[in-house]
Order: structure tokens, then C-alpha cells, then sequence
């Protein structure tokens, strides 16, 4: 499962920690290092360390962090460009934003993130504040859910239907329109491969 870049560097730390030391850091320790002084926020990052198989943790212990299996997390780091809506593209994101995904995602293309703002896609599991991941390919296949650019300069999130000269760009909600437009008045700017969620 992927990690946020604090999930990350804290992982990094218990790593680095224990091979220094032999023993694994309090929550205390961890909290002094990243300068967070709400023990309640280093306990949500190590609960969700252990939910995503990074961590073990042992009750009632002040050094009960474990490493699984011993082996820092293999990852790879993809940035978040910006944000997409239903209607347009949102350049605007946070300087330097990253997210962690499993290396099994690297592809021969450039892959990055973006933000979901809306709900055009919900029928496809894709909600309000997802992070989608983004191959850069402009060669979809049929039904893939592409980023599509119009001559309006306007950039849609939807899924790509060939119907001989003519594209079908669909949303999987009713409540939007799908819209048949002439293939050489659409340029597609990148195709999904992945969505990420986060629950709390």
C-alpha cells in the first residue's frame, strides 16, 4: 500500500533507528525527531504504518515498534502536479508534493499524480479528493480513463471511446454529459493506471 511522504520519513527514521541502535524508537523519540508535540499524531502515523504492513507493534511496550520482516520500505516517489476537476485542469498544487508508490507501478513512461476536485467519475470508484496516477501516453486504449484536452484548451477526466472518426468521452456519472466529438479536436494528455485514497 502506498505511503504519504510523512508516512515515509517516519518508516525511514524507525529504520535508521534501529540498524544505530538495536532497538526501535518510543513514539516520544519520534515525535521529538519530526518536531510533532501531539503524541496523538504520531501514534495515527504508526497505526497506519501497521495497518499498511510496514509495522508491527507489541501493547503496552514504550519501545513496542517492530520492522517487518526487517526491510525498509522499497518505494518510489511520483510528484502531484496539480489538481483536475470536471470541467478543467488545476495547475496550482503545493510546491514539492510527492506521494510513495510501490515500484511495481513503474512503467517505461513518466508517471505522476494528480487530485481529483468533483465527481464526474464516481460510477468508476473515482471520488472527491482521490489522487489518480497518470501514465504519459497518448495512445489510449478503448474504455481507458484518460485526461483529455479539447480545443478549449479545457482538460476532462473521462473514459475514451473510439467511434470511427469521432471519440466518445464519457463520465460515469448521469448527472454528466458525455460529449462525441471529432478525434483530431481532442489531444489525450495522459492515461490513469491507478487511484489512491485516503480514509482519514
Amino acid at each position: 500500500m502506498y505511503l504519504t511522504r510523512r508516512q515515509k520519513e517516519i518508516l525511514d527514521y524507525v529504520n535508521k533507528h534501529v540498524d544505530d541502535n538495536g532497538y526501535a524508537p518510543t513514539l516520544k523519540e519520534i515525535g521529538t525527531w519530526f518536531g510533532l508535540s501531539s503524541p496523538a499524531t504520531v501514534y495515527n502515523h504508526i497505526e497506519l504504518l501497521v495497518q499498511k504492513g510496514y509495522l508491527r507493534k507489541t501493547p503496552h511496550q514504550g519501545r513496542g515498534i517492530e520492522l517487518v520482516d526487517g526491510e525498509p520500505a522499497r518505494t518510489v516517489e511520483i510528484p502531484v502536479l496539480g489538481q483536475i476537476s470536471a470541467a478543467r485542469l488545476i495547475q496550482a498544487t503545493t510546491p514539492g508534493e510527492i506521494v510513495n508508490l510501490p515500484p511495481d507501478f513503474v512503467t517505461r513512461k513518466a508517471i505522476y499524480a494528480l487530485r481529483v476536485r468533483g465527481n464526474s467519475m464516481i460510477d468508476e470508484q473515482v471520488c472527491d479528493n482521490d489522487l489518480i496516477i497518470v501514465e504519459d501516453r497518448t495512445t489510449p486504449e478503448d474504455g481507458e480513463m484518460v485526461l483529455a484536452l479539447l480545443e478549449d484548451k479545457n482538460v476532462f477526466l473521462r473514459k475514451y471511446y473510439p467511434e470511427g472518426q469521432r471519440v466518445r468521452l464519457q463520465p460515469t456519472n448521469s448527472a454528466a454529459d458525455a460529449w462525441l466529438v471529432d478525434k483530431e479536436e481532442v489531444r489525450v494528455r495522459g492515461v490513469v493506471v491507478g487511484l489512491m485514497r485516503r480514509y482519514l
